[in-house]
């Protein structure tokens, strides 16, 4: 495939995942991992870092696409930066090992892992399962071991950290408006700290493709950022006139044959 061929079709998955982001309401990276994951088979990658590929290069759209989302919440005076700031010291440190974490696996390894994760979040999503507000937030010591784990989960799993959260800020008694824009300004520390691990893990992988940085994929990266914010705007507005409650289970069902494809690879 020539590298224009390869930018289209990045381009194209870049419109997919935005409008399946802004049409569910969930994080890209829950979307793009798969889809690249199955885009760099079709390229014929190795097996090997395909999935480590697909992680780094998530995470490193997160980094432009959050922006975006962070700059519309804060206008609106949802963001909770008291939060924010005690956690992302945790949080960088949670994804600089979450990233040397997953380095550590193999390819099926990882890609069985996603997989495991992909359908317990489809599960939740088909249960409506969500936490109730059980304890008031902790101190700076507790948000920083708190945002250390969200950051070591993200960085395995290539995504921005709204799925763990979003859930652990409205168990801490956090309104859920709230509780999202803090989710939407936690994944820029996330996706840069991520990043730059896989770009550290990966660098000169012997079976790396060209325009890698490390296990950052460039076509991949420029293409679905290309396209992605634009798309997800218009997921959004699709997501108000189409029934949301069928709209989750649908896609919570495609995510089950996504995960279930992985597990059985």
């Amino acid at each position: 495939m020539t590298l224009i061929g390869v930018i289209i079709l990045y381009l194209l998955l870049g419109a997919l995942a935005g409008t399946m982001a802004g049409l569910f309401g969930i994080g890209g990276g829950l979307v793009i991992v798969p889809v690249l994951i199955f885009a760099f088979g079709f390229q014929g990658f190795s097996p090997e870092i395909a999935a480590h590929l697909a992680i780094g290069t998530s995470l490193a759209t997160i980094v432009f696409t959050s922006i975006s989302s962070i700059r519309t919440h804060h206008l609106h005076g949802a963001v909770r930066w008291g939060l924010v700031r005690p956690m992302t010291f945790g949080i960088v440190f949670g994804a600089m090992v979450g990233a040397w974490t997953a380095a550590l696996l193999s390819g099926p390894a990882l890609q069985t892992i996603i997989g495991v994760f992909v359908i317990l979040v489809a599960i939740k999503m088909l249960l409506d399962v969500n936490p109730k507000p059980g304890r008031d937030v902790p101190g700076a010591a507790g948000l920083g071991v708190a945002g250390g784990l969200i950051g070591w989960v993200s960085a395995i799993f290539g995504i921005g950290g709204g799925t763990v959260s979003v859930p652990y800020l409205t168990w801490c008694n956090v309104r859920m408006q709230q509780a999202v824009a803090t989710s939407a300004a936690l994944g820029l520390p996330i996706a840069l700290a991520g990043a730059a691990g896989n770009a550290w893990t990966g660098w000169q992988h012997p079976e790396l493709p060209d325009l890698s940085i490390g296990f950052i994929y460039l076509p991949a990266l420029v293409g679905i950022v290309a396209t992605s914010v634009f798309f997800a705007r218009i997921g959004a507005k699709l997501a108000h006139r189409l029934d949301g409650r069928l709209l989750k289970r649908i896609f919570a069902i495609v995510l089950i044959i996504i995960g279930l494809r992985f597990l059985l690879s």
